[in-house]
């Protein structure tokens, strides 16, 4: 494979994506940091195809990116990411759009039974033999020049992730689960996963009440968090935590004054502006309407005593479903798609179509409906069917 020295200027990244558009797949990989900042600082794009590969460099003064990121996000050529949620939530940033098609073998191993979170240093050294050198993983990928050893791993991991798709597509067409992939790629390609939009940023924080009137607060200072984070690219713990948000929403201060007994908030907020416009959200609040309410238990149904033992059942029978069928336990059911079918619900549990059924689903109906049971013969755990 032609290893390309590190592309800095439009003219040679324009060149190396048309080359890389005319083959059947490619490899992409991204270094970025954000430690520190709201979104992510791109510091290193990784491609390769099976010919050749290189790495760019978004930084490099008067670089364009359009063709690379044209590439990504309008070319049919399948992207091959490993665990490439960030990835592609860095190229949607950029694009508003998402690479299509995407195969990621991290999402492939777990449907070959490799577990639920493979590494990619497993990955490799399980399908090639080879063995990465991962010493540079937590280098400052911001600083400039770049080393040779660090462009070297960053190069190494579309190599090698080029090497092992073909060879990770084998094994799922030998076993027929090529299939199994196509909804959980259509999830990760989804644009409106990669949205940060301040109106729904209330959802991810946990507020015990549910009177309207405290998450209609909860609502209003959340998307002022999230307007603020994006707005001054910092992470929404250094504006404000969780924690203080919900305690400000339950009890909301009576004037900008009160912020300074507020816990979690420094004495500076009484009198700086980032406490006047917290306090004009909280002003502007308006109690959360019924057809925003959260559902009880984030929208879990209520178990009783003996729901709670089924849907133990179904883990256990999911544990032994997936150990014969070699598939991650992650990839058929979540524990609260086990919890829902134990409490009765029936619709919208992926568990119960497709292939998940075929696996699992179906064993696990008969299960809750008392047509299936666990026995001990000769010491080990078995299905029996219940006359």
């Amino acid at each position: 494979m032609k290893i390309h020295p590190l592309i800095t200027d439009t003219e040679t990244l324009a060149a190396f994506c048309a080359q890389l558009a005319t083959a059947d797949y490619i490899a992409v990989d991204t270094e970025f940091m954000r430690e520190n900042t709201y979104w992510a600082d791109l510091c290193l794009i990784q491609l390769a195809s099976p010919d050749e590969a290189a790495a760019v460099d978004p930084k490099a003064s008067g670089l364009d990116l359009a063709p690379m990121l044209a590439l990504l996000v309008e070319s049919d050529v399948l992207k091959i990411f490993h665990a490439g949620g960030q990835d592609i939530e860095i190229i949607h940033n950029m694009t508003g759009k998402t690479p299509s098609p995407v195969f990621d073998t991290q999402v492939a191993a777990m449907a070959l039974g490799m577990g639920e979170q493979v590494s990619y240093i497993n990955l490799v050294a399980s399908f090639t033999g080879a063995n990465l050198d991962k010493g540079a993983r937590f280098t400052d990928w911001a600083r400039r020049p770049l080393d040779k050893r660090q462009l070297d791993y960053a190069i190494g991991d579309v190599t090698h992730l080029i090497e092992l798709f073909p060879k990770l597509l084998g094994r799922l067409k030998k076993t027929g689960r090529g299939d199994w992939l196509d909804e959980e790629m259509a999830r990760l390609t989804t644009p409106e996963n990669y949205v940060n939009d301040p109106s729904t940023a209330w959802q991810r924080i946990r507020l015990p009440s549910r009177k309207a009137e405290a998450l209609g607060r909860l609502k209003a200072i959340a998307a002022w968090r999230e307007i603020e984070a994006q707005r001054r690219d910092l992470p929404r713990g250094r504006i404000v935590k969780d924690e203080t948000l919900a305690d400000l929403a339950a009890h909301p201060p009576a004037d900008q004054e009160a912020l300074g007994r507020v816990r979690g908030l420094s004495k500076t907020w009484v009198t700086n502006d980032m406490g006047a416009r917290l306090m004009e959200a909280l002003a502007g609040a308006v109690p959360l309407p019924e057809s925003e309410m959260p559902e009880r238990d984030a929208g879990k149904p209520r178990l009783g005593s003996d729901s709670v033992l089924v849907a133990d059942l179904l883990k256990l029978l999911l544990k032994i479903r997936c150990k014969e069928a070699d598939v991650a336990p992650k990839l058929i059911g979540k524990s609260d798609h086990l919890e829902a079918l134990a409490a009765g619900v029936r619709e919208g549990l992926p568990l119960l179509n497709g292939w998940r059924y075929e696996v699992f689903g179906r064993d696990a109906v008969a299960l809750v409906e008392g047509r299936l049971s666990f026995a001990v013969q000769n010491g080990k755990l078995r299905m029996t069917e219940v006359a």
